[in-house]
C-alpha cells in the first residue's frame, strides 16, 4: 500500500477496533484518532509515551518491546520511554505517520496479532482511569495569538469605539506576543489565583491584592514538529509540514491586572501564572477529513500570508463548561468552532517566522480566544458577561468572573459518521490566592 493509501485507510469511517470502547460514536478516542501523550501508572511510575484508544492507553514502549511496533532504522529505540513526546516528534512526519498507520492496522477488529494475545494485553494496555497523564511535550517557547475576529471586535467594542473596534493592523497580520513556557500545565493541575497591582477607578494609585476579574480563554494550540533555522522563515505554503498536532488550551487571564499593566508593552503578570493544555496531542493527519474553508479575508493578505487554493481550517466543535464551587455538576456556558478563526495556523506560523525567528520542536502556539458570531459562542467570561454587566445565572450561583473553587473545562471534537476525533478534556480548578 502506498503512503497515501495508508493514510486514507486510517480515515475510513467504517473501520472498527477490537477495543470496543473505541467504537462508541461519542468516544473522543476512536481508531480514526490515535492521539499521542505521556502517562504513568501505579504499576510503573516511569513516564512514557502512549496513545489513547477508547478507554485505554496503548503503551508504545511496551508495544515496541513486544516486537509489534517498528520505527525507522535511524531512530533511537528509546523514544517511547521518554517523559515527553519531543524525541519522537523529532523523528519527523514519516515516523509519526508510520506509527499511526501501524496502530490503525494492529487495533483494527480483524487483526489478530495483538487481539488474540491476551497475555500481552496486561503489558501493553493501561486503563485511562488508572493512569496519570502528564504534560505531553517539553515546551521551549510559547506564543499566543489574537486571531479571532469576533473576539477582537467584542473586546474593541467594549473598551474602545464600537465603530472602530479593530485596530488598523489587525486585518493585516496575525497579532501575537511571545509569552512564557514555564507555567504551561497539563489538564487537572489546580490554578492558583494570581496577585498583582490593581488600579481601582476611585483611587489615584494602584493597590496590591488578589485578581478580582479572573477569566478563561477558550483556545486551541499547535505543537511545532519541525523547527526552522534562525534567519530562515517558514512559508505559508509549507507551514503545516512543521506542525505535529493540536491541543486544547485555556490561557487563564487576570483581566484587572492586565488592564493596568498592558500599556505600553502588553500583558505580563496577567498571563504568566498559568496556561492549561489538554494531555493528548491530535495529529493533523487525524484532523485531515475535517478540513473546511477558513473565513474570507479582506483585504487580501500580503504575499507571504497568502494561502494556496483550498481549505485551511478545521471543523472542530469547541465547548466550554463551568462548574461553580459547591455545585453538583458542570454546565455548558458556550459552544463555538475552530473554523471561525480568521487567521489560520499556517498564517500564524508564517508570520511568526517571517522576521527570521527560529522555532524548535515542542514550541507551543496558542490561537487566541476563539469566539463565534453569536452571544452563546463567545470564548471568555469577559464577553459572555460583557465585563460583568450581565452575569451568568448558573446552578450554584451567578458569575461575572471566576471565583475560588470554580472549575473550568474545555472540550473539543470533530464529529465523523459514527465516530469522533476528540481532544479529551482541558480542565482546571481555581484555588485561592
Amino acid at each position: 500500500m502506498s503512503r497515501v493509501n495508508d493514510l486514507q485507510m486510517t480515515w475510513d469511517a467504517s473501520r472498527k477496533s477490537w477495543i470496543e470502547s473505541a467504537n462508541q460514536p461519542d468516544c473522543d478516542f476512536s481508531l480514526q484518532n490515535l492521539p499521542f501523550g505521556v502517562f504513568s501508572d501505579a504499576r510503573d511510575s516511569a513516564r512514557r509515551v502512549g496513545v489513547a484508544l477508547g478507554e485505554v492507553i496503548v503503551d508504545l514502549a511496551a508495544l515496541q518491546a513486544a516486537g509489534l511496533l517498528n520505527l525507522p532504522q535511524a531512530a533511537s529505540g528509546e523514544v517511547f520511554s521518554q517523559g515527553s513526546l519531543n524525541a519522537f516528534i523529532a523523528l519527523g512526519r514519516d515516523a509519526w505517520r508510520s506509527v499511526r498507520v501501524q496502530l490503525s492496522v494492529l487495533f483494527a477488529h480483524d487483526t489478530p496479532a495483538l487481539r488474540d494475545a491476551p497475555v500481552l494485553h496486561e503489558r501493553v494496555l493501561v486503563r485511562q482511569d488508572q493512569a496519570t497523564l502528564h504534560l505531553p511535550v517539553e515546551i521551549p517557547g510559547y506564543t499566543d495569538f489574537y486571531s479571532s475576529k469576533e473576539h477582537a471586535t467584542n473586546v474593541g467594542s467594549m473598551f474602545r469605539d464600537p465603530a472602530n473596534a479593530l485596530l488598523p493592523n489587525w486585518s493585516e497580520m496575525p497579532i501575537g506576543y511571545n509569552g512564557r513556557a514555564s507555567s504551561v500545565v497539563v489538564s487537572g493541575t489546580p490554578v492558583r489565583r494570581p496577585q498583582g497591582q490593581l488600579k481601582l477607578p476611585d483611587q489615584a494609585r494602584p493597590v496590591f491584592g488578589p485578581c478580582r476579574k479572573l477569566d478563561f480563554e477558550l483556545e486551541t494550540g499547535f505543537i511545532i514538529g519541525r523547527g526552522n533555522a534562525l534567519g530562515e522563515p517558514v512559508s505559508c505554503a509549507t507551514a503545516e509540514d512543521h506542525i505535529f498536532g493540536m491541543v486544547l488550551l485555556n490561557d487563564w487571564s487576570a483581566r484587572d491586572i492586565q488592564q493596568w499593566e498592558y500599556v505600553p508593552l502588553g500583558p505580563f503578570n496577567a498571563k504568566t501564572f498559568a496556561t492549561t493544555i489538554s494531555p493528548w496531542v491530535v495529529t493533523l493527519d487525524a484532523l485531515e477529513p475535517f478540513r473546511v474553508a477558513q473565513p474570507p479575508q479582506t483585504p487580501e493578505p500580503l504575499a507571504y500570508l497568502r494561502h494556496d487554493a483550498g481549505p485551511h481550517a478545521f471543523n472542530i466543535v469547541l465547548e466550554l463548561q463551568m462548574q461553580v464551587a459547591g455545585a453538583a455538576y458542570a454546565e455548558v456556558i458556550a459552544r463555538t468552532n475552530f473554523r471561525h478563526l480568521y487567521w489560520t495556523m499556517a498564517q500564524q506560523l508564517a508570520h511568526h517566522t517571517v522576521s527570521g525567528c527560529n522555532t524548535r520542536v515542542g514550541d507551543l502556539m496558542g490561537s487566541g480566544t476563539i469566539s463565534g458570531p453569536t452571544a452563546d459562542s463567545f470564548g471568555s467570561l469577559l464577553e459572555l458577561t460583557w465585563n460583568g454587566k450581565t452575569p451568568l445565572a448558573l446552578a450554584g450561583g451567578t458569575r461575572s468572573f471566576i471565583e475560588d473553587g470554580d472549575t473550568i473545562t474545555l472540550a473539543g471534537w470533530c464529529q465523523g459518521a459514527g465516530y469522533r476525533v476528540g481532544f479529551g478534556l482541558c480542565a482546571g480548578r481555581v484555588m485561592p490566592a
